[in-house]
């Protein structure tokens, strides 16, 4: 589009006349992988040359340039999509010596789409990435531009930016610009593809935050156009982040390329360490897994100190959404006490026990999990990353941990299973004052196959939360947090037939819980599902008895992680008396302030069955998404192993007071 100079091409020995599809804008003869990147319609080549000075040594950028423009401007542009992918995987024949990552822009990310399944005929893509794009086989709903007029053709490109001003400005540049992108956009329009088709590769789509054309909604299609799984990586800026940013865009794209291409290493080094040593404990295959990484020079993306992501995900969330994500009731007394409650009990091991290998499974209510966690109930989780609960739901998945979904939660219940896939998972249940929508939140919830219901009975009331108040935020009012009541036919049936989104927000605000709750209510939803029915929220011992007559399973002890009452006891410190007034045989579940797998211990040695995880996985969750959502689960799960193995337990049957030092078992 612009008449600087073009990178050489580059022509590979064997290859089919590469050299008028690819350009490398900087040679780098040692890297470990190429990405292969396509530009946007009306694009060429030179699009992606900040990008790739950006990348570092161990990653190659090859640019495709599309025939009529710059270079190839005496040939004729594609008259369809596939023309240009046939071009592209024809041109990339002779680089099978390094693994190949495929990036699309815009349209571009349909070329790239239809270039891997073309490749992966001959062999494989390691992952393709898609830019700004929505799924191949769904409507674009593009406009015709040799419909639209020079005039507001050019405006709708400057409100979209991407070009400089001075290139627009400039008349014969322009009408090569306009030339180009109509001819593009009248392949686009021809082109179609089966709802159906997919590509082996995993593909990550990169969604700028201030995309005006794309939303998060339109790009879920894309999970079903591949079967090596699916994730998003959220970009500042509009719709052309990736080009205009690319000190932002590099690190996420490097950071998957190292990972993909470190994972068959790490592979062949556990299979070397098994060999080695066949009864070492799995759960420490962390520990030997980054340690052969820092032997290669590569650290990981996130700190294994689960006490330091608070304030690592403080530096890159949104203040109002740390806010939210981290904030306690009052003075912030409850939530200090909740972990000084840990930190005041101190672990007394024992050894020489033989504890070569810990089994760290527990059964709740028939069903046998692979450790006692569950992440917790957390709201609004699309505050803290794009895909919210959907990318918690894959990684507590992917880790063998339960999720307990919110009735708050930003992505519907039947979403969120359907992320979970045939994985555990529970619902948390806030129990409307309409106790018609009550009843079709239950019934949702036993359709898509939620293992149990955990009613909140410790938020009837808003507790006095400063961080939130000070800075005027609630998800919930700007419609997050609200989808399982906007998707449900009980809660719309008491809404107008024209209700805009406003008036289904201040529904929710009216019935969404119901302080006039009392013990009865629980019986009336005892009545009403056979789903195993705990009651979260319980610190008195009196209160744990009162949820057993009437109906309840079992209980958890929880001061919502200090959310709620300020000053109040700490779930620690009241887990023994809970414990004490229900018996051995009924499930006592706690949560707040557990942070390290010596916490979960401490916990089980009190009383607990399992604990519920909380804040630790948000903030992975808000770093890294489902990638540091996974991050965070892994480290508890090596450090929950490894605290058993040291206290010299051999399972979670061998937990108990006796673990603890003097003074230290109330």
């Amino acid at each position: 589009m612009t008449n600087t100079p073009t990178a050489a091409p580059v022509s590979p020995a064997g290859a089919a006349d590469p050299s008028r599809w690819l350009r490398v804008h900087h040679p780098r003869a040692s890297a470990a992988a190429r990405l292969v990147c396509f530009p946007h319609a009306g694009g060429t080549a030179n699009a992606f040359t900040a990008l790739s000075a950006a990348l570092p040594e161990d990653v190659e950028l090859l640019a495709v340039q599309y025939p009529g423009r710059q270079d190839r401007r005496g040939e004729p542009c594609a008259q369809d999509l596939s023309e240009l992918a046939s071009g592209v995987a024809q041109a990339l024949a002779g680089y099978d010596d390094r693994p190949l990552f495929l990036l699309g822009h815009s349209m571009g990310a349909l070329v790239a789409f239809e270039t891997a399944r073309l490749l992966e005929e001959r062999g494989t893509v390691a992952r393709l990435f898609v830019s700004a794009a929505r799924p191949p086989a769904q409507d674009w709903q593009e406009p015709d531009l040799s419909l639209v007029g020079d005039e507001e053709l050019t405006a709708g490109l400057r409100r979209l930016g991407g070009i400089p001003e001075p290139l627009l400005a400039d008349p014969e540049i322009a009408a090569e610009i306009l030339r180009l992108l109509r001819a593009d956009h009248r392949a686009l329009l021809r082109h179609r593809c089966a709802p159906d088709t997919r590509v082996a590769a995993p593909v990550t789509v990169l969604l700028a935050s201030a995309d005006p054309k794309n939303s998060l909604e339109q790009m879920a299609d894309w999970a079903r156009h591949t079967v090596g799984g699916h994730e998003v990586a959220a970009l500042s800026g509009g719709h052309f982040s990736l080009l205009e940013r690319p000190g932002e865009s590099a690190p996420p794209l490097t950071r998957r390329i190292r990972e993909d291409l470190a994972r068959p290493a790490a592979a062949a080094s556990g299979a070397a360490a098994a060999s080695a040593a066949p009864d070492a404990e799995p759960l420490a295959d962390l520990v030997r897994e980054l340690m052969m990484e820092g032997l290669a020079g590569r650290t990981p993306r996130l700190s294994t100190d689960l006490t330091a992501l608070e304030a690592a995900a403080g530096e890159v969330m949104a203040p109002e959404a740390f806010a939210y994500v981290s904030g306690t009731a009052g003075s912030g007394a409850t939530g200090r006490a909740n972990r000084t409650a840990f930190d005041r009990r101190q672990l007394l091991p024992r050894m020489l026990r033989g504890t070569r290998r810990t089994d760290t499974s527990v059964t709740l209510f028939g069903q046998r999990l692979p450790a006692p966690v569950l992440l917790a109930p957390l709201a609004a989780q699309q505050v803290a990353h794009p895909e919210g609960e959907s990318a918690t739901a894959r990684a507590a998945a992917a880790t063998g941990v339960p999720m307990v979904v919110s009735t708050f939660a930003s992505r519907t219940l039947e979403e969120v299973a359907g992320a979970a896939g045939d994985h555990p998972r529970w619902f948390q249940l806030y129990l409307p004052s309409d106790r018609a929508v009550g009843e079709s939140l239950v019934r949702r919830a036993e359709a898509s196959g939620y293992g149990a219901i955990v009613v909140t009975v410790d938020a009837t009331h808003l507790g006095f939360r400063p961080a939130e108040l000070d800075s005027g935020y609630s998800p919930f009012l700007r419609g997050t947090g609200i989808a399982n009541f906007t998707g449900d036919p009980a809660f719309r049936a008491g809404l107008p037939a024209d209700a805009d989104a406003t008036q289904a927000v201040l529904r929710w605000a009216q019935i969404s819980t119901d302080p006039t709750l009392t013990w009865e209510d629980l019986a009336w939803l005892r009545g009403l599902t056979r789903l195993p029915l705990l009651v979260k929220g319980v610190l008195h011992p009196d209160d744990a008895r009162l949820a057993l007559e009437h109906g309840a399973d079992g209980v958890v002890v929880s001061t919502h992680g200090g959310r709620q009452l300020d000053g109040g006891v700490s779930s620690l410190d009241a887990l023994p008396a809970v414990r004490a007034a229900v018996g051995a045989d009924v499930p006592v579940l706690m949560d707040s302030g557990v942070r390290t797998g010596s916490d979960v211990v401490k916990a089980l040695a009190l009383g607990a069955d399992a604990v519920l995880y909380g804040r630790p996985y948000v903030y992975g969750l808000g770093l890294d998404g489902q990638r540091g959502v996974e991050h965070v689960l892994r480290c508890l799960l090596t450090d929950l192993g490894l605290a058993l193995a040291l206290t010299g337990c051999a399972s979670l049957a061998d937990v108990g007071p006796h673990l603890l030092a003097n003074g230290d078992r109330r």
